[in-house]
């Protein structure tokens, strides 16, 4: 049995956290919903409200005299909130670490590269469903914005919003959806990488033949970006394979081929089913 034990007291009257706007009754919910919600915290959270919350609700005088100078002497945000978690003992040090690089990734940008950027780390989490979700609100808000002004983000962020749907689309196996995110992030001025994976996401889509006849149909599209791309990409995949060749997981494969070829296909068959259940319970957890 897992017990844990709670740090200071559990409040009569909760905390709202500015911008998040979600009220939380102890440190470890504080805790909670600043870790899971670190893109998109500001300045706003280091205010003396916080800190008398603290100390007269929860009973952490300690904690609020710890905080007082961040507030004061205007320390960092992500000073500021690892060391509520460092106090809080809720997470170990990796995850304070993780926090706290979020907390520094995000300093000076606005409400929605905060949100983009939340996005881009449930893709590198490989939550992709719930990051295409992510992306599309982002895409309705950024068309709801005015035209003109400083209310949009910096001029690569929708580039970098249509790329990384795109390697979500990818991770699911998509890449008819995920070339098409990939090419406007190309056209939008992604860059050389959103050219290769949208070359790369056709390459698996089509057939060879297939593939072949697109390259060399849209060879001059893009000042011909894609001939020369379509190489560079045929390097990199034979340079993949090649690593790929020395991988554990190859040679594996390799040895279940020669069990078959061998008359050992029980064993074969019988490594096939660990592996295809392995994969399944990973599914299951994405």
């Amino acid at each position: 049995m897992r017990v844990s034990v709670c740090v200071g007291a559990y409040a009569e009257n909760p905390y709202c956290i500015p911008g998040l706007e979600m009220n939380v009754f102890c440190l470890e919910e504080l805790c909670y919903c600043l870790k899971e919600n670190a893109f998109l915290l500001d300045l706003s959270l280091m205010n003396d409200e916080l800190l008398n919350w603290l100390g007269e609700e929860c009973g952490l005088g300690e904690l609020k005299k710890i905080l007082h100078p961040l507030v004061h002497k205007q320390g960092a945000l992500s000073a500021f909130v690892t060391a509520i978690l460092n106090y809080a003992g809720l997470y170990d040090a990796e995850t304070v670490g993780e926090t706290e690089q979020l907390l520094k990734q995000g300093a000076g940008l606005n409400g929605m590269e905060k949100r983009r950027k939340q996005i881009d780390y449930m893709v590198g989490k490989k939550k992709y469903k719930i990051a295409l979700r992510g992306y599309d609100e982002l895409l309705e808000k950024w068309s709801a914005l005015p035209g003109k002004g400083d209310v949009r983000p910096a001029p690569d962020f929708l580039a970098a919003l249509w790329h990384n749907k795109g390697v979500a689309y990818a991770g699911l196996m998509l890449y008819e959806e995920a070339a098409e995110c990939f090419r406007q992030a190309y056209e939008l001025g992604g860059g050389a990488d959103s050219c290769l994976c949208y070359l790369g996401a056709k390459r698996i889509q089509l057939t060879e033949e297939e593939y072949v006849d697109f390259v060399t149909e849209h060879s001059t599209n893009y000042h011909g970006d894609f001939y020369r791309f379509s190489l560079d990409l045929e390097k990199r995949l034979e340079e993949v394979i090649q690593e790929w060749e020395q991988q554990p997981e190859y040679l594996r494969l390799y040895n279940r081929r020669e069990r078959k070829e061998n008359g050992e296909r029980w064993k074969a068959d019988e490594e096939n089913s660990h592996l295809v259940d392995a994969l399944k319970e990973n599914y299951r957890r994405l």
